[in-house]
């Protein structure tokens, strides 16, 4: 395994009923609470007054940051970071998918810092020298595994960028993963966010090293639970066992564990966040459309782990198959799956209305260094093409 430094700060409390039994002795360190949510489903599903209930009866001040969209803006988060100032909020709470926790770590920076944050930290890597505003999360849609990590993804729309940093100093100080409050998601949003935490593992795992390590083989037992447990919540949306493995699953993906000792590779991401700043579709979606094109791209330059992925995470056999024929296989059951769970799509389905567009798309995508083959725009375009 390649050399690494661990570290995860969030405090994650787990199970049926944690909100009601923590989140008062959380947050009784503080005077003034935002709670951040996007559309309103919360207040439809009761997840909002449950919470805004128990801070009432600890006498909380609480300020509201609603309508955080699935694709967070920079424009919505230097709103929620002129809130917190103009209300002197101490912590923030944020209810919801990754959208809303991307967006509220955002706000946290935002919150205090005297600079640009787009400019400093998003635009370009930079270093955390202020202490940003304390974060807790309340996960009620799983996919992105932002509970349990410091990375956010924003959209600058004046720049078309969309763009993802991941700070330590960023990571929520505690999260809330109560399964049952993932119950009301709809099924798409469900299906889609199912097939993110998958993507954020097949990530990892197409990168070198390819040498038998750890990661390697907690990812291979993650695939298999993710796609098992997809398809019984498909079957069944309340089955609690398969939400609540799917709810640990995507934290697994993105907690940074899996990650050591990895390159990582994140080009599909990185393709999908500027399919995402020209068109806006559903991130799961994106993925779904841009996997399998991207692996026939790659798949002979790390032979050796698209075989593994085959026989190990989807269980074909050989059966007289050569090594590319076997990882072609892999690939193609990875299809058939995204077809089976409904997310196959087209990039016009999503929204590319001009294929000229693509173009324009293909060069604003970020190379990735960890990829078994380093992309060029031009190849990403071919892609593009064989996907609209």
């Amino acid at each position: 395994m390649n050399n690494f430094i661990f570290q995860n700060s969030t405090k994650v409390y787990f199970g049926k009923g944690c909100v009601n039994e923590y989140l008062s002795s959380l947050v009784k360190p503080y005077s003034t609470v935002m709670i951040a949510y996007g559309g309103g489903s919360v207040k439809k599903n009761g997840i909002y007054d449950e919470v805004a209930e128990i801070l009432k009866k600890d006498g909380k001040k609480t300020v509201d940051f609603s309508g955080i969209m699935p694709n967070p803006t920079y424009k919505k988060v230097l709103e929620g970071a002129k809130s917190a100032r103009e209300n002197d909020v101490d912590i923030i709470l944020a209810i919801g998918g990754g959208s809303v926790m991307d967006c509220c770590k955002a706000v946290s920076l935002a919150a205090w810092y005297q600079g640009d944050i787009w400019e400093d930290f998003w635009e370009r890597p930079g270093v955390i020298d202020t202490e940003p505003l304390p974060l807790g999360v309340i996960v009620t849609a799983t996919g992105t595994g932002s509970e349990c990590n410091g990375g956010a993804v924003i959209t600058n729309e004046e720049k078309k960028v969309k763009t993802g940093r991941d700070y330590p100093k960023l990571n929520p100080d505690f999260a809330l993963l109560d399964p049952v409050y993932t119950y009301s998601v709809p099924e798409k949003q469900m299906v889609s966010g199912g097939f993110d935490i998958l993507s954020h593992i097949m990530e990892t795992y197409f990168s070198e090293p390819n040498e038998d390590n750890v990661s390697d083989d907690i990812m291979e037992a993650l695939m298999k639970s993710v796609i098992r447990n997809l398809r019984a919540a498909i079957k069944n949306p309340k089955d609690y066992t398969a939400r609540s493995n799917l709810m640990w699953d995507s934290t697994m993906a993105e907690n940074r564990v899996i990650k050591m000792g990895k390159n990582c590779d994140f080009e599909c991401h990185n393709i999908e966040h500027q399919l995402g700043a020209f068109t806006n579709c559903n991130h799961g979606c994106g993925l779904a459309a841009i996997h399998p094109a991207y692996y026939r791209h790659i798949y002979k330059y790390g032979l050796p782990k698209f075989v593994r992925f085959a026989e190990n995470v989807w269980g074909i056999a050989r059966n007289g198959r050569t090594d590319e024929e076997l990882a072609l296989a892999g690939i193609d059951a990875l299809e058939d799956f995204i077809k089976e769970i409904g997310l196959h799509s087209t990039l016009r389905k999503l929204g590319v209305k001009d294929k000229t567009e693509l173009k324009e798309i293909a060069d604003s995508c970020g190379i990735s260094k960890g990829s078994f083959k380093s992309m060029t725009h031009s190849e990403i375009l071919d892609i593009l093409n064989e996907c609209y």
